[in-house]
């Protein structure tokens, strides 16, 4: 399965929670769960509601203290994309481990600034990791929520001039957007996906303001986490993404997506902010695909071709063999070439599956003595082939049968007919195994 993040009005922790249990409402008990098991007080809930938004229905993730929302959502003011009024995670950072101060902070917005004055935690990193770390929380979740926070804690403590081990978060830190972040590697880790991609981010504009006096829209640290990323300015002014949301699409999308292929579009889902966008809907779409099933269609596959002039014809049977038997690797082979001053050497081909294709150039390096390749990823064609078995005088022989237009095609496997006994006699069982499979088996625009 492949997700694609499609962010309409922007991104933050409660709008891709909201948003995948929009898609995948049975993932709710274990966010819930895993919240409540993160390390944040008892008095720290959550909830998904259904949000209506005049054009679009979807949901909400809400996360409350002592059954109340953040002191700036209680007070009617609409922030940015995050729960309870943090929707900017205005946020700042001291550059001294035991300088815990309280600060104000505001959400600009065009024209109108709401302001709006109340404390708020401010948590070191580390201790963030240690609380996830104690948490009884399964491996594959406790990883992916303190990779998220290591990418915010690179991200400031670059921007700030300081090691990512002296971050102290403040809005970031706080018990909201904790539970954003558990709650986004919970459903990460049980959703499973094979790959994530995302369109174009929004970038708005405008100023946040934070402790540090005002810094651009897109903040520095959600700026330096969105670096290779494309971005357009939609003409929507404010902060379009906040850090806990560039933190979780550079840890989902650090990679640039391969070429799609046929792809069949299942369902999605819709998660939205609390803050109301002009002429936009404040929410971003989840789109589920799965990979259509096209057996005689083209197809991808890696090459990787280096050549090898230091090894004995033992040693390179031998890497080849290993390579040969890995589960990515399709084919492998070898042919005798003449280099530079008309030196002998071995040219070797590997085809694999693109997916693990730094897997298998690894294991190239490591079972060869090459110091360099080169690979690539290609198409090819690939006609429809049937594997089956028949009996022919009582041994069984597998035969492979071919598609090719208006005729098909048979051979036998020829480790199947090795056993007979001479040239004569492996032709003959080669020859009667190709007859019994086309006569069992009828072509496929018959079947």
């Amino acid at each position: 399965m492949e997700l694609h993040l499609d962010l309409v009005g922007g991104l933050a922790g409660d709008m891709f929670v909201a948003a995948m249990l929009d898609l995948f409402p049975d993932l709710e008990a274990a966010v819930q769960r895993d919240i409540g098991r993160s390390g944040l007080p008892p008095n720290v809930t959550c909830r998904l509601v259904r949000h209506d938004d005049g054009i679009l229905v979807g949901r909400r993730f809400v996360v409350e203290k002592d059954g109340e929302p953040d002191a700036g959502v209680a007070a009617g003011h609409h922030h940015g994309h995050d729960h309870a009024g943090h929707g900017h995670h205005d946020h700042d950072h001291d550059h001294h481990d035991h300088d815990h101060h309280d600060h104000h902070h505001h959400d600009d917005e065009p024209a109108v600034a709401h302001r709006h004055e109340h404390a708020h935690d401010h948590v070191a990193w580390r201790a963030i990791r240690d609380m996830l770390n104690a948490a009884p929380l399964a491996a594959p979740v406790r990883e992916t929520a303190i990779g998220i926070f290591s990418l915010l804690a690179e991200a400031e403590g670059a921007v700030h001039g300081i090691e990512p081990d002296r971050v102290t978060f403040h809005e970031v830190g706080a018990w909201d957007s904790i539970a954003d972040i558990v709650g986004a590697a919970t459903i990460i880790a049980a959703v499973g996906a094979r790959r994530w991609t995302v369109g174009a981010v929004p970038l708005g504009s405008g100023r946040v303001r934070t402790a540090h006096g005002p810094l651009p829209v897109p903040a520095p640290a959600t700026a330096r986490l969105l670096e290779g990323f494309a971005v357009i300015d939609d003409g929507v002014a404010g902060e379009r993404v906040t850090p806990t949301g560039a933190a979780i699409l550079r840890y989902l999308c650090r990679e640039a997506p391969a070429a799609a292929g046929p792809r069949i579009l299942g369902r999605s889902g819709i998660g939205f902010g609390t803050r109301r966008l002009p002429g936009l809907s404040n929410c971003v779409r989840v789109l589920a695909f799965e990979e259509a099933d096209t057996p005689a269609a083209g197809d991808r596959v890696a090459v990787i071709e280096f050549e090898i002039d230091d090894a004995s014809g033992e040693d390179i049977a031998r890497g080849l063999e290993i390579i040969r038997a890995h589960a990515a690797v399709h084919d492998a082979i070898q042919a005798p070439v003449f280099g530079k001053k008309g030196r002998m050497m071995t040219h070797l081909r590997i085809l694999a599956d693109p997916a693990c294709l730094d897997e298998v150039v690894a294991l190239c390096f490591r079972e060869t003595p090459t110091i360099g390749l080169r690979h690539g990823v290609v198409q090819r064609a690939v006609l429809p082939r049937r594997p089956v078995r028949v009996t022919v005088d009582g041994r069984e022989v597998g035969v492979k049968l071919v598609e090719r237009g208006d005729m098909r095609t048979a051979k036998a496997e020829a480790d199947d007919v090795a056993s007979a006994s001479g040239h004569a006699g492996r032709t003959a069982l080669r020859r009667a195994a190709e007859r019994a499979a086309h006569e069992s088996t009828p072509l496929e625009r018959d079947a």
